[in-house]
């Protein structure tokens, strides 16, 4: 039994610190763009730097997340230094004076580029921002907190849906209707969305901690029971990822990264609110046995999704600490063996030993996705880095 025997844990606890390290290492010093400022915005799976290439909101907006929140627990200046250097980058380039909110790109020297509103990209800036509040000293929040107020103000006057509840995908620069709302080209041009709600339910917990007020705490409840009564389907206690204007449910895969995703990420949210915890309690073990049906026993990986059998860095990562969570609330050994056998795969297969960091993936055949970026627009550290945090707390805590 995994649970019985303390040396698992200790080695596991220790293991993740040491991946830590060599995370926070590889981006303090192989992303920092010393030609043109911030960080860079693109390098292949060899090491190679696109120094042309555009930097994008969600990289910039993680890497701040990730050096507050890694400054917070091992306290190296060199991390409270990189998140000053993205917090920068954010609060000038990112930002729109003219119209408020932050661009969804740039170019890789600083100058606007895609001006569209994306509000999975206002709310990763606000979680940032809210992350970056608690390393800093008294004196230095007034401007930072300014900053996390008013993208909190921005995302409901221009995407909160008064109507028919809800946040509307994306705006045009000066708020205005887009007819393409999509994140990305793989995704549907549907208005409401599981992951853009998932990324503001996350960003206003984390405001909340920082900042109790009691419209953020209404809205924070309302995401919360959009998640418990509308995302989740009851059927299933998969999460439903596209949706219309009316919270009509359109056709949509099943994501185990993003069930898996939402199983600690709800109940992390509902105990920040003191909101219905018990139901978020329960949820968060259904949703955990539902992504469990995407676990591939024999490779000992969770799937991407369920038409797509892909292994990726970001998926393994929040299955470490999604299961790691069912346990804790269950017991249940199947949970901890799962939680213990992503992270087996992460280090046997996802981890690149030679160049740093985690490969983006491993295909159906069981190869690395070579083509994919190491550092990219999508590609950031706040996956691994979160899951070897949270993973590190609760296994302290246990032991």
């Amino acid at each position: 039994m995994f649970s019985n025997d303390k040396a698992i844990f200790h080695q596991f606890h220790a293991d993740l610190k040491n991946e830590l390290t060599e995370i926070l290492h590889f981006w303090s010093t192989q992303t920092i763009d010393h030609r043109q400022g911030g960080f860079i915005g693109k390098m292949d799976n060899q090491g190679l730097v696109d120094y042309t290439a555009p930097k994008g909101l969600v990289l910039n907006a993680r890497i701040l997340w990730t050096f507050s929140a890694a400054y917070a627990n091992l306290h190296d200046p060199m991390y409270l230094a990189a998140a000053q250097r993205a917090f920068g980058v954010l609060s000038t380039q990112f930002y729109d004076d003219q119209f408020g909110g932050y661009y969804w790109s740039i170019s890789s020297d600083g100058s606007a580029l895609n001006t569209r509103k994306q509000i999975y990209g206002q709310a990763f800036v606000l979680y940032a921002l809210a992350e970056y509040l608690l390393v800093l000293g008294e004196e230095q929040q007034a401007p930072v907190l300014q900053q996390a107020f008013e993208v909190f103000k921005w995302i409901e006057k221009h995407s909160f849906d008064p109507q028919h509840n809800g946040y509307w995908e994306a705006v045009a620069q000066d708020g205005s209707a887009l007819e393409d709302l999509r994140l990305s080209p793989k995704d549907r041009n549907d208005p409401k969305t599981m992951n853009t709600h998932l990324h503001i339910l996350e960003a206003y917990a984390n405001f909340y901690r920082t900042w109790p007020d009691p419209k953020l705490h209404q809205q924070l409840k309302n995401l919360i029971d959009l998640f418990l009564d509308k995302i989740i389907a009851p059927e299933t206690n998969h999460l439903i990822c596209f949706f219309d204007a009316r919270w009509n449910p359109s056709p949509s895969p099943v994501s185990f990264g993003h069930d898996i995703e939402t199983a600690w990420l709800l109940l992390e949210a509902a105990e920040i609110a003191g909101y219905r915890i018990e139901d978020a309690r329960r949820m968060a073990i259904a949703v955990a046995q539902a992504a469990g049906e995407g676990f591939d026993a024999q490779i000992g990986a969770l799937l991407y999704e369920d038409h797509l059998p892909e292994k990726h860095w970001w998926v393994e990562a929040e299955a470490m600490v999604g299961f790691l969570n069912a346990w804790e609330l269950t017991q249940a050994e199947h949970f901890l063996e799962k939680s213990l056998s992503c992270w087996a795969y992460i280090q046997n297969h996802l981890k690149d030993k030679l160049h740093g960091e985690w490969y983006w993936g491993i295909d159906a055949q069981g190869k690395v996705m070579a083509s994919e970026d190491k550092v990219g627009f999508w590609k950031c550290p706040y996956h691994n880095t979160r899951a070897c945090l949270e993973g590190m707390r609760r296994i302290g805590e246990y032991l």
